[in-house]
């Protein structure tokens, strides 16, 4: 598969150089660390810190994440690798403006366990962190073991919530219990078109018939919980519904936020339309949508498909998800 790049071994640093250079009034990397990047506005004093990270190649997430209203630095790792819990640190101590640190990434071991070095290194140093893990991936684990579940999408609500819950001056245990209460309010399923390559590799993460989508699969191209043939959009629509509907127990009359997201190699023209034929199933269903995200939130490389997610609202969660938001990825 054709990339654009220079060596395979420096693909994710010389992407990275690339987007400081692209927004240097936005990003700067931290003390010295190209695998951390923060905004250039930290350390923001008086305001709780938000450190994410994880693999490169699901641009916007993680990186893009990193501005006003979202998160305040990044932990970046090879192409679906952890990043190492020294360049989660050194983001984490470059961005804390004095209120604590939010260390907030999707549930992957590796990322945990370089998380929890870090809050312990964090802790000796008399700065106060708290850990959440976004769990969102519905077709990875029941609903009753949620916490277990892969971290897609879904990040993008927590981002949101922690990100203008901090910029509201809120506490370090204020901002985690607002996201924590979204994280087990949302929840995604996807599919795959296609797979994915990484650079360098001789081919493909897996192998996909041309007429077939795998339901589920993972944005590291783990297995899903069926493949079948092609359906179309409103089959897609119907099966994610479904499944969303029952695993948050929505019940007619409830409000929701609706994330569609595109994985790489999806345009934006069949994202739409994806979408329009979400939002008759749930109209169908009596759930009022009262907040929509189309574009690319979480993606694989290159793969197509997409993914949905719900979040089931409250008033905090619309007035949190009303304030203004902005990164050079994304502009709320």
């Amino acid at each position: 598969m054709k990339k654009i790049m220079n060596d395979p071994l420096l693909f994710v640093d010389d992407s990275l150089k690339g987007i400081v250079a692209a927004y240097p009034v936005s990003l700067k990397f931290a003390s010295g660390d190209i695998r951390a990047v923060i905004r250039y506005s930290s350390p923001v004093q008086d305001k709780v810190a938000i450190i994410t990270g994880g693999g490169y190649g699901h641009l916007p997430t993680f990186l893009g994440y990193v501005g006003q209203g979202f998160c305040d630095g990044v932990a970046v790792g090879n192409v679906f690798t952890s990043p190492s819990s020294d360049t989660i640190v050194n983001a984490a101590r470059a961005a804390h403006g004095g209120k604590g640190v939010l260390f907030l990434f999707g549930n992957y071991a590796g990322d945990t366990m370089n998380f929890e070095m870090a809050a312990d290194e964090l802790e000796m140093n008399d700065i106060a962190s708290e850990i959440i893990k976004v769990s969102d991936d519905a077709a990875s684990a029941p609903r009753s073991e949620w916490q277990e579940r892969r971290g897609v999408a879904g990040l993008f609500f927590a981002y949101k919530i922690a990100g203008a819950k901090a910029e509201e001056g809120a506490s370090l245990e204020e901002v985690a219990a607002a996201t924590r209460k979204a994280c087990e309010q949302v929840s995604t399923m996807g599919f795959a078109l296609s797979s994915c390559q990484l650079p360098g590799a001789k081919k493909p993460i897996f192998e996909i018939g041309g007429n077939e989508m795998e339901l589920g699969m993972g944005i590291h191209g783990e297995p899903g919980i069926e493949r079948t043939n092609l359906k179309t959009s409103a089959e897609i629509a119907r099966i994610i519904t479904d499944k969303l509907v029952e695993d948050l127990s929505i019940k007619s009359g409830a409000q929701i936020a609706i994330l569609v997201n595109g994985l790489g190699a999806t345009s934006r023209e069949e994202l739409y339309i994806l979408f329009n034929d979400t939002k008759k199933e749930l109209e169908a269903r009596g759930v009022e949508i009262d907040k929509v995200y189309v574009d690319e939130f979480a993606t694989s490389m290159e793969m197509q498909g997409a993914s949905i997610s719900i979040l089931v609202l409250d008033e905090e969660f619309k007035a949190l998800l009303d304030q203004p938001a902005h990164t050079p990825f994304i502009k709320l």
